[in-house]
């Protein structure tokens, strides 16, 4: 990606960052308002989030005949720029091509919340929906005024009004046209059916796809401020615990004398650089001289799911029914299984950048936040700073699921732009992301179900060991000390009844969190699909193993023991999508070299249905897993895209495979050891299997989430594919070939 510089470079600082620096950083705000209206002119001039009661928040309508749709849901590449426009304009009755987005700002667009969970439709949508059946009301009000004829004898196509019976027609744009509404969203204006949906349901192309496929889009890496240095965080090179954050016991800033114009900042334990020219920063953190206190800190990488097992723990009951103790003792067939699950990482192919001019009584930050109004929240404390007197701008970075590093940078540029006294632009170099990532926490399963001799589930009992997530990040750690603290609790962060048993119809089951208190172990945070696979991995083998037990074909062991119809759509589809013939799992009976299996699994995340088939080949001999194909069907309700929903899952099922065969952060007791991508592997191109993705579409629900629900059942099905292929289970992931050597020579 080529830099682009700006052509602003007369504008002062102070008066940059009052007009708030939009305009100068290379992408769009909105559309400019029309002249004269005060109202109008003053969007983006005030700190948001703009009132979510008024039609205004959401639509302008301009003279063109176009609109501009202000969401609170960022684009990471998963579409929401098209689909929340396709909702749109289905209400509004426009084409697509008439509706822009504006880009996420907290002066700007409305507050929705946090850009994770699968959200951006499932919580978006509906408020997008309504806010434009409101404005298309009100605008056919202004049309029977203007037509002279009723609300009901008027049609709308490509936002032109027409009169029945030739009474003359008018556009949206000259109705309106870059004046404001003025009018309130009520949110009981009625909208469309979905059977007369036209949009809603169709295939159109995605709008941000042709700038990035002709390399014209503008990613966060590639902006400039007038002014602004360059700069660089200088931490250890990988992450201790969480609790121990990284002491500075020395700096010596004359080891960068020679490079020009390059200095030291430091607050607390924060410590970085900056210098006019990038690599003169690259190198000053690079070469500066820092004694660190290297205490050991984490556990012993070989006995890190031990530690956590014998750990403090704070013990919830998820969720009981029945008295699983009495079904088991009953039970004519039981299964018990433990698993280790490891630390995961973002690992986001370019590192997370941002940046800040931050001046003594306000602060312009850009970056690739995707909650932008939690991240001025957390920024307020950190400078010094009210909330409202800080802006933050979105700009989109390479894509991440998950929380990666994006805010911690933020707090870095922000940081040194405050103590600079000028603009800076911070981007992490690998070492950065892939040492101080908050992962996804490791994860220690153990399960046992039982079913009687007809093949029924009788009883069925989770424990899962796992601590919270990293609340504070490591810039404001190190520069403030503060003490490390957890996320609140979230449902995403304890064992999942959606991942554990409770797709079946069981009568006797009993769910357990386990969650570990101390700060001892490494950063954590939501990656795609938290916990999720771990959670299948481990509970999706056990019922796989009652039907082998039972000699029975494990899709119909599924069929026979769940009676939700949404369960069965996603199993069915799945396994019809992959030609499944019934038999049981071949074990111990498949012989060779290279062997073949097929494994089936069924997992979600919080709020869908996930259905998975893979198919792998494992040779015996060197402990090589390949995975041909995986076919995955997500059931989401009421799909507004299933082109983009097909690349979700296509983009899932990659990741799964990657994460199952390879990914693994490694430690040891002073900190991360996996800083790149050799000692942290990544599925390559060459590796990626064929993908079949399957939208199961139900257009009388609601849209219910499509970003990660069917990660977890395709790890499910390619640990019972590894089973049917060898005869073994595999207790550990990812699939390495020293592991599966190990489990093949321990059977």
């Amino acid at each position: 990606m080529s830099g682009r510089a700006t052509p602003f470079a007369s504008l002062d600082r102070r008066t940059f960052l009052k007009a708030g620096g939009a305009l100068v950083v290379g992408f769009s705000l909105g559309v400019a308002p029309k002249p004269g209206r005060a109202q109008a002119a003053a969007r983006g001039a005030t700190a948001g989030p703009p009132d979510p009661e008024r039609i205004d928040t959401w639509l302008a309508i301009h003279a063109d005949n176009t609109a501009t749709l202000y969401i609170g849901y960022v684009e990471l590449g998963q579409g929401t720029t098209t689909a929340l426009p396709q909702i749109a304009a289905e209400e509004l009755d426009l084409a697509l091509a008439q509706i822009t987005t504006a880009q996420h700002d907290t002066n700007v667009t409305p507050n929705q919340g946090g850009t994770y969970s699968s959200a951006s439709i499932a919580r978006g949508g509906p408020q997008v929906r309504r806010a434009a059946a409101e404005a298309r009301q009100a605008l056919l009000v202004l049309a029977s005024e203007r037509l002279g004829a009723p609300v009901e004898r008027l049609r709308v196509e490509n936002g032109v009004v027409t009169a029945a019976d030739g009474g003359g027609k008018v556009t949206y744009g000259e109705l309106v046209g870059d004046e404001l509404f003025e009018v309130p969203f009520t949110g009981s204006a009625p909208v469309k059916s979905p059977a007369d949906y036209k949009l809603v349901g169709a295939r159109p192309a995605r709008k941000d796809l042709p700038a990035k496929v002709a390399g014209t889009y503008t990613y966060i890496q590639q902006l400039r401020l007038p002014g602004m240095l360059h700069g660089r965080v200088v931490r250890p090179r990988g992450q201790r615990a969480y609790g121990a954050g990284a002491r500075v016991v020395a700096v010596d800033e004359a080891s960068i004398a020679g490079i020009a114009g390059a200095r030291v900042l430091r607050r607390g334990d924060f410590l970085g650089v900056v210098a006019q020219n990038e690599w003169d920063a690259v190198r000053a953190a690079r070469e500066l001289d820092v004694t660190w206190d290297d205490t050991p800190s984490l556990p012993a990488f070989e006995n890190l799911h031990q530690t956590m097992r014998a750990d403090e723990t704070d013990d919830t009951v998820v969720l009981e029914r029945g008295a699983a103790g009495d079904a088991f003792d009953a039970a004519a067939h039981q299964v018990s299984f433990a698993t280790r699950c490891p630390y995961q990482a973002h690992a986001t192919f370019a590192p997370n950048c941002a940046l800040a001019d931050v001046t003594s009584d306000s602060a312009l930050v850009i970056c690739s936040s995707q909650d932008a109004y939690g991240a001025r929240r957390t920024l307020a404390p950190l400078l010094g700073l009210p909330e409202d007197e800080i802006r933050v701008q979105y700009c989109e970075s390479s894509g991440t699921y998950g929380h990666s590093c994006y805010d911690d940078v933020a707090q870095a540029a922000a940081i040194l732009s405050q103590l600079a006294g000028a603009p800076v632009r911070v981007q992490f170099m690998r070492a950065d992301e892939h040492g101080w990532d908050p992962y996804g926490p490791a994860h220690v399963g153990e399960v046992r179900a039982a079913a009687d001799e007809t093949g029924r589930i009788v009883a069925y009992e989770y424990h899962g060991w796992h601590h919270n997530w990293s609340l504070i990040e490591p810039s404001q750690q190190l520069a403030t000390g503060s003490d490390p603290e957890p996320w609140a609790f979230l449902v995403s962060q304890q064992v999942s009844p959606q991942n554990c048993g409770a797709m079946y119809t069981i009568d006797n089951l009993r769910l357990v969190n386990h969650r570990l208190t101390t700060a001892k172990y490494l950063r954590a945070g939501w990656l795609r699909s938290p916990l999720d696979l771990s959670l299948s991995f481990t509970s999706e083998q056990a019922i796989d193993d009652l039907a082998y037990r039972l000699g029975a074909d494990p899709y119909e062991f599924r069929k026979q023991n769940i009676a939700d119809e949404r369960w069965l759509g996603v199993l069915d589809a799945a396994a019809a999508a992959a030609g499944w013939t019934p038999r049981a799992a071949r074990g111990a009976q498949n012989r060779g070299t290279v062997v073949s299996g097929r494994g089936i699994g069924l997992g979600t995340h919080l709020a869908s249905w996930g259905g998975a088939v893979a198919e792998i080949d494992v040779n015996t001999e060197t402990g090589q897993v390949v995975i041909g194909h995986l076919y995955g069907a997500i059931d989401a309700g009421l799909v507004v895209n299933p082109a983009i929903v097909e690349a979700q899952i296509t983009g899932q099922l990659v990741q799964t495979a990657s994460r199952m065969l390879f990914e693994e952060v490694t430690f040891d007791e002073n900190g991360v050891t996996s800083l790149d991508w050799n000692s942290y592997r990544v599925i390559r191109f060459e590796e990626c299997p064929d993908v079949t993705p399957v939208v199961v579409q139900r257009l009388d629900q609601p849209y219910s989430g499509a970003g990660e629900e069917v990660m977890a059942a395709a790890a499910a099905a390619i640990a019972n594919a590894f089973f049917d292929a060898t005869g073994v289970r595999m207790r550990e992931y990812p699939f390495t070939a020293d592991r599966v050597l190990a489990a093949l020579g321990a059977a």
